[in-house]
């Protein structure tokens, strides 16, 4: 579930961070995208590490 809504938020936060910036649809496209993966990945390492704490 962390993932998935870590992918979500960060996705939403790059296409407004691109907006702020004044960039056009691709850099918009490109923004969630590397936001999207980088929150993806901080999802991952807390679910890993929630599931090491409670085993």
């Amino acid at each position: 579930m962390l993932v998935i809504g870590g992918a979500l938020v960060g996705a939403g936060l790059g296409v407004y961070r691109a907006r702020n910036l004044g960039g056009s649809m691709a850099d918009q496209v490109q923004y969630a995208a590397g936001y999207g993966l980088a929150f993806t990945m901080l999802g991952i390492v807390a679910t890993f590490a929630i599931h090491r704490i409670i085993a």
